[in-house]
């Protein structure tokens, strides 16, 4: 038997039915092969493939070959996430080890963090 999860409101409906289509733009700057930064690469796929399946595009940039980029988003700590889409821009800073801030800051999980001193809202 198919179990679809009880809808109270056609609202509701029509917002499970975007959270199931919505794409992530993510990009996430590196500086090189530091420990933080390759932790923080694993760390994002893991997170891409357990809860976003199909649904995102992650476009890892290492500063030191690519400062351009950087500079244009204004990046000044590595490794960084940027949330691009969907709105609002968000920017993660470290390595990422803390999956159910992470989690949070992109929508995903209904907790709160505990210290939201890593996560900006643009």
């Amino acid at each position: 038997m198919n179990e679809k999860p009880e809808v109270k409101s056609a609202t509701q409906a029509f917002e499970n039915a975007l959270d199931e289509k919505q794409v992530f733009v993510l990009k996430l700057f590196v500086s090189g092969m530091t420990p933080s930064s390759i932790r923080a690469v694993q760390n994002i796929r893991k997170i891409c493939q357990e809860h976003l399946k199909n649904r995102f595009e992650l476009q890892v940039i290492d500063i030191y070959q690519q400062p351009d980029m950087a500079k244009e988003e204004q990046i000044v700590a590595v490794p960084t996430l940027v949330k691009k889409l969907p709105a609002p821009l968000q920017q993660f800073i470290g390595d990422l080890s803390d999956k159910e801030k992470i989690l949070v800051g992109l929508n995903l999980s209904p907790k709160a963090p505990k210290g939201r001193d890593e996560m900006k809202t643009q």
